[in-house]
C-alpha cells in the first residue's frame, strides 16, 4: 500500500455538481501532490505531472470518468479511466468514459505523444480515485456515526462489517462533497489490483465498429461549410496570383481567396512549410473539390528546389566530417582503433517518411469577433489554442478546442496547422466551416520523418572483445543520435557525433523520433560486430550489458542494463533461440526507447525468393501493464509499422516536388505481407509503468534486416529494404 499526501485543501478538489439531482463532481489537479518514482522521473520537465480529471457520481451510482488525454488509437481513453477507477472501487460495468475537452484550470498535459500518458498519470489519476473513496467512506461514517475504520468499499458499494449497513456511492455524494480532503491517501498495493493489469475492452470499441460519430471528419454543425486549400506545388515555392473569377459562379462555391496561417509567436508545433494558402469555401465537399481541380494558381520560386540526390550528396558531405563538438566522448577512441585488431565500419540510410494516417487532416472551426470553437483530432490541443489565440486576435480563454477520436497520428497531429488554417478561414468568411485534405495534400504538405544517414565503426581486439566504437549521424533538419544509449556505457573508448543538414522540406516528429531509424542501423550493426568477433548475436549483446553492469563506462548512461539484458533473456528463452529450425531463418534485435525495453525475434522464409514473416517473438519491460488487451494491440500495430515502412516507405523529391502523392505510387504493408503470428511476452517485474505506444517499432526494423541476412547472405543498409538485390534465385 502506498501512502500518498494530498497537499491540497477541500476547495482545490471538490466542487459540487449542478446538475439536476445532486451527485459529486470531483475534480483533481496535483502538480505538486506527485512525488517522482525515481530520478528518471524527477528529470521530466514539471508541467507534465500536472494532471486533472473528473469523476462524476449521479445519485443512482453511476460513474463517469472524463479521459483528459487525446485519444490517437493508443488506448488511453480507457487506460486512463482504469486507472482511476482502480482506486476508487467501483465496478468497471458502472462506468461510462467520456472525452475531456482541453482545459487548462483541470488538466494538464494534454497531449498524445512520447508515449507518456500513462506514465505520468499513474500517482496523480489513482489518487484522484483514492481521495474520492475516501470521502466518499467518511461521508457513510457520518451519517451511520461509525468510524471510517470499520468501512469497506467493493464494486461502489460501501459496507460496514459490524453491521448489515450499504449504501451505493449515490446516495451519499451530496454529503461527501462538502467535507475535507485527507491529508494523506492510502494507494493500494498491486497485488490487489481488480481492474489495473486486466484485459478490457476499448471504451469506444462498439461505437468504432459500428460507424458511430467520433472521428474529425464525422462532426458536423448546422450551418457548416466545407473549406479545402491549396498550397504550392513543391518546397520552395509561393502564390504568386490567381484568377478566381470562373471558380467562384460554379454551383455552391462561396469565396476563393488567400489566407495567412502562421502566428506571429511561431512555437515548435507550428511547423509549416506552407503559410500561405489558397482556400476556397463551398456547400459542400464534392463541390469544392470541384473547384479546387479547376482553379489555375501562378507560382514562384521562393528559395532553392531541392531533390533527393542534392538530399543524399550533402548527407554524405556533413557524414565524412567531424562535428564540431562530440556529443559524447569516452576514452581515447582514436588509440583504440589504432591499436585494433579488427576495425568494422558500415554505412546506412533512410529515407524521408509522410505519416499517411488513415483519417486525412480536418478541423471545424467557427470564429466570430468575440469567440473561436475549434473542434478536430489534434494531438496538441493546448499548443494549438495559444498559436489561434496569436492568430486570431483572441484570448485564450475565448478559444475552445474540442477533442475528437483520431483516426491515426504518428506524430503528424502534433503540429496543429491544418487547425489553424480552419480557423484562419473561418475568420474570412464569418461562418462555421470544416476544412478537409485531400489525401495528396496530406502527403505534399511536408512535416515528414527526416531522411537520415548514419556512420559506425567498431574496433576489437585480438581477443574479439569490443574495445572502440564510433558513430556520427546526421538527418535533414535534425541529427538522429541518443548519445548516451546502448552501447555507450558498455566501451571503455566512445565517440558520438551528432549532425544535421538544413532543408526547406518541413520535417517533424514521427512514430518514436528518431529511435525509428537508429535502433534499425544499430542493432543491424551489432548483429554484423558480433560475427565479426565469432559470437552468437544474443551472447554478444549479453556480454556487453554485463559489462556495464559489472562496471558500466561513464554515468550518463539512459538505460539500466539489467533491465535491458531481461528482456534478452527473455526473448532467448521464448523463442528457443538456438534450436534448428529448418526453413526458417532468425533474426534478433533489442531497443531502449520511451522508457521500456523491447527485445524481438523475427522468424522469415523465403517464398519464391522473397522474405515472408512467418512469426515475431517479443518481450517488453514497460513496468506494470495496465490492460494487457490494449498492450498487446499496441505492440502488435508498432511492429507491423515498423516492418512495412523498413520494407516499403519512403519519399522522394525532384526539384522540390514529392514523386509520391497518393496510395498508387506510395507503398504501405498489406494484408497478405503481415506476420503470421505473433506472441508478446511481459516482464511481471512491478514497476510503474513506462512508455508502450512505440517502443515495438524500432527494433522491428533491425530483427527483420539480420533475419533477411540469415537467409540471403547479403547484408541490408539502406531503407526500404524492398529491392531487387534482396531476391534470392
Amino acid at each position: 500500500m502506498t501512502l500518498i499526501r494530498t497537499k491540497h485543501n477541500r476547495r482545490s478538489f471538490l466542487k459540487i455538481s449542478s446538475a439536476a439531482g445532486g451527485g459529486m463532481l470531483i475534480g483533481f489537479n496535483w502538480l505538486v501532490a506527485c512525488q517522482p518514482a525515481s530520478k528518471e522521473v524527477a528529470n521530466v520537465p514539471k508541467e507534465w505531472f500536472d494532471i486533472n480529471a473528473y469523476i462524476k457520481i449521479a445519485d443512482t451510482g453511476l460513474v463517469t470518468i472524463y479521459s483528459p488525454n487525446p485519444e490517437i488509437g493508443q488506448n488511453v481513453k480507457t487506460s486512463m479511466p482504469m486507472l482511476v477507477a482502480e482506486e476508487l472501487d467501483v465496478d468497471w460495468k458502472n462506468v461510462v468514459v467520456e472525452q475531456g475537452h482541453l482545459n487548462t484550470q483541470k488538466y494538464s498535459r494534454q497531449i498524445a505523444g512520447g508515449s507518456q500518458s500513462i506514465r505520468h498519470g499513474w500517482q496523480s489519476l489513482r489518487m484522484a480515485g483514492a481521495s474520492a473513496r475516501r470521502v466518499l467512506m467518511e461521508a457513510a461514517a457520518s451519517q451511520w456515526q461509525v468510524p471510517v475504520s470499520e468501512l469497506t468499499t467493493e464494486n461502489g458499494i460501501i459496507s460496514h462489517k459490524n453491521s448489515d449497513k450499504s449504501v451505493h456511492y449515490g446516495e451519499v455524494a451530496t454529503a461527501a462533497a462538502s467535507l475535507e480532503v485527507p491529508e494523506n491517501i492510502e494507494l493500494k498495493d498491486p497485488k490487489d489490483f481488480k481492474i489495473i493489469g486486466k484485459a478490457t475492452k476499448n471504451v469506444d470499441g462498439s461505437k468504432i465498429i459500428t460507424g458511430k460519430p467520433l472521428f474529425g471528419l464525422d462532426y458536423k454543425k448546422e450551418g457548416m461549410k466545407i473549406a479545402m486549400i491549396i498550397h504550392p506545388p513543391a518546397f520552395g515555392m509561393k502564390i504568386k496570383g490567381f484568377d478566381a473569377s470562373s471558380v467562384k459562379s460554379m454551383p455552391g462555391i462561396l469565396d476563393v481567396f488567400k489566407v495567412q496561417t502562421a502566428p506571429a509567436e511561431k512555437q515548435w508545433s507550428d511547423t509549416n512549410a506552407f503559410p500561405e494558402l489558397v482556400a476556397i469555401v463551398g456547400e459542400t465537399t464534392w463541390q469544392v473539390m470541384k473547384a479546387k481541380k479547376a482553379l489555375e494558381v501562378d507560382w514562384e520560386l521562393e528559395s532553392t528546389l531541392e531533390s533527393s540526390e542534392g538530399h543524399n550528396l550533402a548527407l554524405d558531405k556533413a557524414l565524412n566530417s567531424p562535428a564540431e563538438k562530440p556529443a559524447r566522448l569516452d576514452g581515447d577512441p582514436d588509440k583504440a582503433f589504432k591499436n585494433a585488431a579488427k576495425v568494422i565500419e558500415k554505412v546506412y540510410s533512410a529515407p524521408f517518411l509522410p505519416h499517411n494516417t488513415m483519417e486525412p487532416m480536418n478541423f471545424f472551426a467557427d470564429v466570430t469577433g468575440e469567440n473561436a470553437e475549434l473542434t478536430g483530432p489534434i494531438q496538441t490541443p493546448e499548443s494549438l489554442r495559444k498559436s489561434a489565440s496569436d492568430l486570431l486576435g483572441l484570448p485564450e480563454d475565448k478559444i475552445n478546442v474540442n477533442m475528437t477520436r483520431m483516426g491515426g497520428g504518428f506524430g503528424r497531429r502534433l503540429y496543429g496547422n491544418f487547425g489553424l488554417e480552419a480557423a484562419a478561414i473561418s475568420k474570412h468568411v464569418n461562418a462555421p466551416v470544416k476544412l478537409i485534405y485531400t489525401r495528396e495534400d496530406d502527403m505534399t504538405q511536408g512535416t515528414y520523418r527526416p531522411a537520415y544517414k548514419i556512420k559506425y565503426s567498431a574496433a576489437l581486439d585480438e581477443n574479439n572483445e569490443l574495445i572502440g566504437f564510433k558513430l556520427r549521424g546526421v538527418g535533414m533538419n535534425e541529427g538522429p543520435i541518443f548519445a548516451n544509449r546502448f552501447p555507450a556505457g558498455t566501451v571503455p573508448h566512445y565517440l558520438a557525433e551528432n549532425k544535421s543538414v538544413d532543408s526547406n522540406i518541413s520535417t517533424g516528429a514521427w512514430r518514436a523520433p528518431r529511435s525509428n531509424f537508429i535502433a534499425g542501423a544499430e542493432q543491424s550493426f551489432i548483429d554484423e560486430v558480433a560475427e565479426a568477433a565469432g559470437k552468437d548475436p544474443i551472447d554478444f549483446r549479453l556480454e556487453l550489458f554485463e559489462k556495464a553492469i559489472k562496471n558500466p563506462v561513464g554515468e550518463k548512461n539512459d538505460y539500466d542494463p539489467e533491465r535491458y539484458a531481461g528482456v534478452l533473456k527473455l526473448i532467448k528463452e521464448k523463442a528457443g533461440w538456438g534450436k534448428d529450425m529448418p526453413g526458417i531463418h532468425r533474426g534478433v534485435s533489442a531497443y531502449y526507447c520511451h522508457n521500456s525495453y523491447v527485445a524481438q525475434v523475427v522468424d522469415i522464409a523465403l517464398e519464391n525468393g522473397q522474405p515472408k514473416v512467418k512469426k515475431i517473438w517479443c518481450a517488453v519491460d514497460c513496468g506494470i501493464v495496465v490492460n494487457p488487451e490494449g498492450a498487446i494491440n499496441q505492440i502488435e500495430g508498432g511492429m507491423v509499422d515498423g516492418i512495412g515502412h523498413g520494407m516499403y516507405g519512403g519519399i522522394t523529391f525532384k526539384d522540390g516536388v514529392a514523386d509520391q502523392s497518393n496510395f498508387n505510387k506510395y507503398s504501405l504493408i498489406r494484408n497478405s505481407q503481415a506476420p503470421e503470428a505473433v506472441e508478446v511476452f511481459f516482464v511481471d517485474n512491478g514497476i510503474d509503468p513506462t512508455g508502450l505506444g512505440e517502443p515495438s517499432l524500432p527494433p522491428i526494423i533491425a530483427a527483420l534486416a539480420n533475419s533477411m541476412y540469415k537467409a540471403t547472405g547479403k547484408r541490408l543498409y539502406k531503407q526500404p529494404f524492398a529491392q531487387k538485390d534482396i531476391v534470392v534465385g
